[in-house]
This record gives C-alpha cells, sequence and structure tokens, in this order.
C-alpha cells in the first residue's frame, strides 16, 4: 500500500489514518486516491474494527485535487493504469474517484474526520463521508470545484444533501465560499468545535470502541438507511436488527457489565 495513507492501529479496535502527503497539504494525487480506496476496503474487512479516525498531516486535512498531476490521472486507465472513472465490481455504486470519499460512509463502524488547515473541494467530500466531523476554529472548508468550472463528482452531491438543507447545498456548490470551522458546525457540515480536532476524535473513537460492536454496527446501519429507504421497510430493518442484537453475547455482555459496574469484555462481530 502506498505511504500516501499511514495507517495506526490504536487499542481496543481504533484505527488513526493519516492522510499522509503534508508537503502538497495532502493535495489529491493518483497514490493519494489509490491508498484511500485500498485503505477503506481493507478496514471494512476488519471484524475487529471499531472506530476509525480520519485525518490530514501537516498543516492542512486535504486541500482537494492535485491539478499538477490532472492530467495524468484522467489519462491513467488508457495506459493500464487505474481511471478514475473506472468502476469495480459491482460491490460499491461509486466509480474509483467517488470511492476514495465514499468508502468511508461504506465502512461499518464510526468513522469521525478531524479536519485542521483546509478541506477543500475532495478533501471536503472525504470529510463529509465520515459520520462526524470535528473541526478547528480557524479550519477551511469550501466546496470548491465551482471556481474550476466542475460539479463535485466525488460522492459529496449525496453526502452533502444528507448533512445540510437543499438551499444551503446549493448556495454552497453554486458560490465555492469558504466557511470557517463555527459556520460549518452551524449549517451542519460539521458537528462540533474543537481546538484539537484529532484529539478530541481519538477520545470519541476510543469511548466508542468501549461499546457493544453489534449495537454500533447495527446503529451505523439503521441510521445511514433511515429516509433513504421506504418508512416500513426501515421499521422492519430496525425489528430485524434488534432481534438479532437481545439476547446475544455482546448484548448480555453490555448488561453484565453495568450491573457489575465494570468495563465490558466484548466479542468481535461474528
Amino acid at each position: 500500500m502506498s505511504d500516501r495513507v499511514v495507517v495506526e492501529r490504536l487499542a481496543d479496535g481504533v484505527a488513526d489514518v493519516r492522510l499522509n502527503r503534508p508537503e502538497k497539504m495532502n493535495a489529491l494525487d493518483m497514490p493519494m486516491f489509490e491508498a484511500l480506496v485500498a485503505t477503506g476496503t481493507e478496514l471494512a474487512r476488519d471484524r475487529s474494527l471499531r472506530a476509525v479516525v480520519l485525518s490530514g498531516e501537516g498543516r492542512a486535512f486535504c486541500a482537494g485535487l492535485d491539478f499538477t498531476s490532472f492530467q495524468a490521472m484522467a489519462g491513467a486507465g488508457e495506459r493500464g493504469g487505474p481511471s478514475l472513472l473506472a468502476r469495480g465490481d459491482g460491490e460499491s455504486p461509486a466509480n474509483f474517484a467517488q470511492r476514495a470519499a465514499w468508502v468511508w460512509t461504506e465502512l461499518p463502524v464510526p468513522v469521525i474526520a478531524a479536519v485542521h488547515g483546509v478541506a477543500y473541494g475532495g478533501g471536503l467530500q472525504i470529510a463529509l463521508g465520515a459520520d462526524l466531523r470535528f473541526v478547528a476554529p480557524d479550519a477551511r472548508l469550501s466546496v470548491m470545484e465551482i471556481k474550476w468550472g466542475l460539479v463535485p463528482d466525488m460522492s459529496g452531491t449525496q453526502t452533502l444533501r444528507r448533512l445540510v438543507r437543499l438551499d444551503v447545498a446549493k448556495e454552497l456548490t453554486f458560490t465555492g465560499r469558504v466557511v470557517s470551522g463555527p459556520e460549518a458546525v452551524e449549517l451542519g457540515l460539521a458537528t462540533r468545535v474543537a481546538d484539537d480536532p484529532r484529539a478530541a476524535a481519538l477520545a470519541l473513537a476510543a469511548e466508542i470502541a468501549g461499546k457493544s460492536p453489534d449495537a454500533i454496527r447495527a446503529g451505523k446501519r439503521l441510521l445511514d438507511q433511515s429516509g433513504v429507504v421506504p418508512v416500513a421497510e426501515g421499521l422492519q430493518l430496525e425489528e430485524s436488527l434488534q432481534r438479532g442484537l437481545i439476547g446475544r453475547p455482546n448484548q448480555i455482555e453490555s448488561v453484565r457489565a453495568n450491573l457489575e459496574k465494570r468495563p465490558p469484555r466484548f466479542a468481535d462481530p461474528a
């Protein structure tokens, strides 16, 4: 795997994932796209995984597409390498470029993005693929594609619309204006402001890792489906997943640990 993305496995199943191109403010070149997709895909198969923190090394989360290598990326498929528009085996609805951001929505566990510096264009779309976003007060976020005469094309039109009102999504997309950390929270782009977003994200990830992994995974699946599937289907899924939790070892362990006032000892999901 490319060194564009660094993964450190912490205690209790937390993965600390960091974009690692600090000299370019973690701008997206083809090795970065490849590393993001490969990392997300690999983590999704890990049954011991409890939570993920996604951040950037250096001065920024991600400055967006590296336009100096844009032409090379656009023609990569013609030379035998992966194309940004290539589609996989059908398991994901996203093309290769979209998967760099969408893959984080496909992970069965919570993903927390810790944003500092800038998250522009594709960088913001990657952050929007996370379940939660902690932002520094002086962070700067932008749906910047309009600056280049483009639209968001890394799944941002899907994730942005789930987070903010339609008129807000349109205003940000039509103007490309830069939003501060506090305004991002006000608009719904971010979850909370933190002076040290990565430290705050790691603390929350550790807290999540202490809960039943079966219930956490079920909760993410249910909430991601809410508003996407018909109500009847959503209610049926809620019942089905709850039936699958009740009486199982991790649910029983949750009850026992609470009653005995001790830390729980959970097994990895089957």
